[in-house]
C-alpha cells in the first residue's frame, strides 16, 4: 500500500504543477502576467501558460465598450446653479502596449475621467447664460471628448462618445422658466384669438355689406316696378275718365290700405287706431286730395258717393 502511494504521489504533485501553469483569459479580455512583481508580458484570450510560483496574473483587462455617468454642479453666467449630466462611453484600446498603459499609469480610471469632466465642464458653463447652455449642449459634450481623447490616449484609453443627457437647473428656477413659457404661450393664443376675433368681424362686416348692397338694389328695384305698376295703373285710370289728380288721390287711398294691412299682418302689434265711422274712408281721401292740391297749388272741387266736396285752400 504504502508502495501505491509512493508512485501516485509524484503524479499528483506533476498534475498540480501543470495544472498551475495554465490558466484561461475571457474573450474581450487582456490578462497582465508579473515574475516576482515585474511585468513580463499580456496574455490574450484562451488557454495561456505561466512559470509556477514564479509567474503570476497580477490583473486583468476588460477590453469591453464602458460607460461612465458624471453629475457635475456647477453656475452659469447669469448666476443659476445647475446639474449637469454627461454620459462617457470608452474603452481600452485592444493593443498590448495600451493595455499596460491602463493597467500601470492609472490606479483607478473612473475618478481620473471624473476629475478631466469636471474640469471642462466647470470651465465652459461659467461663460454661457442658462438659455444658452440647454441650446449649447451638444457643444459642450464634443468639448468634453476632444478634451478626454487627447489626455486619456496617453494611458490605453479610446474615448467613443460624450453625452450631455440632463442639464436640471434648481427646482425655483425651473418653476420660474415654466411660468415664462406658460406666459408667453398665453400670450401667443390671445394674440392668436384676437387675430381670429379680427378677421371674423371683418368677415361679417363685409357679409353685412354685401348683404345691405343686395338689400338696397333689391328695395330700389322693388320701387321701380312699384312706380311702373302705378304709372300703368294711373293711365288705366286716366283712360276711365279720370284726371292724373283724381287718378293718383285713388292709387295713394289703395296704397295707404295695403300699408295698414301689411302693418297689421307683420308687425308686433296688430292693433292700428283707425277712423271707425262711416265717414272715416271719406276722411282719409279728404286729407289725400288736400295733400295732391297743395302740391298742386290749386283750389279744386273733387266730388266723392255723389256728394260735392269742397277742398279749400288759402
Amino acid at each position: 500500500m504504502e508502495k501505491v502511494a509512493l508512485l501516485y504521489f509524484p503524479l499528483i504533485i506533476l498534475v498540480l504543477i501543470i495544472w498551475s501553469m495554465l490558466f484561461v483569459v475571457q474573450q474581450q479580455t487582456m490578462a497582465v502576467i508579473e515574475r516576482f512583481g515585474r511585468f513580463v508580458r499580456i496574455g490574450g484570450p484562451g488557454i495561456n501558460f505561466m512559470l509556477p510560483f514564479i509567474e503570476r496574473v497580477a490583473g486583468r483587462v476588460d477590453l469591453r465598450l464602458q460607460q461612465l455617468d458624471v453629475e457635475v454642479e456647477t453656475k452659469t453666467k447669469d448666476n443659476v446653479f445647475v446639474e449637469v449630466i454627461i454620459s462617457i462611453q470608452y474603452r481600452v484600446e485592444d493593443d498590448k502596449d495600451a493595455v499596460f498603459k491602463s493597467f500601470y499609469k492609472l490606479s483607478e480610471p473612473t475618478k481620473q475621467i471624473r476629475s478631466y469632466v469636471f474640469d471642462v465642464v466647470r470651465a465652459a458653463v461659467p461663460r454661457m447664460e442658462l438659455d444658452t447652455v440647454f441650446e449649447s449642449k451638444d457643444e459642450i459634450a464634443k468639448t468634453i471628448l476632444e478634451n478626454l481623447q487627447k489626455i486619456m490616449s496617453n494611458y490605453g484609453f479610446s474615448m467613443h462618445q460624450a453625452l450631455v443627457t440632463d442639464i436640471a437647473p434648481d427646482a425655483k428656477v425651473k418653476e420660474a422658466m415654466n411660468r415664462i413659457n406658460a406666459a408667453k404661450r398665453d400670450k401667443e393664443a390671445a394674440e392668436y384669438e384676437g387675430e381670429a376675433m379680427r378677421v371674423r368681424m371683418v368677415a361679417a362686416a363685409k357679409a353685412e355689406a354685401e348683404s345691405k348692397k343686395l338689400q338696397g338694389e333689391g328695395t330700389a328695384n322693388q320701387r321701380i316696378e312699384i312706380a311702373k305698376g302705378i304709372s300703368q295703373s294711373a293711365e288705366e285710370l286716366q283712360k276711365a275718365g279720370m284726371n292724373s289728380d283724381e287718378a293718383s288721390a285713388i292709387l295713394l287711398s289703395v296704397q295707404y290700405i295695403d300699408m295698414v294691412n301689411h302693418v297689421a299682418g307683420h308687425a308686433k302689434s296688430n292693433v292700428i287706431m283707425m277712423p271707425f265711422s262711416p265717414s272715416g274712408g271719406l276722411d282719409i281721401m279728404r286729407q289725400i286730395i288736400a295733400g295732391i292740391c297743395a302740391a298742386n297749388g290749386e283750389k279744386d272741387a273733387f266730388a266723392i258717393s255723389g256728394e260735392e266736396e269742397t277742398v279749400k285752400l288759402d
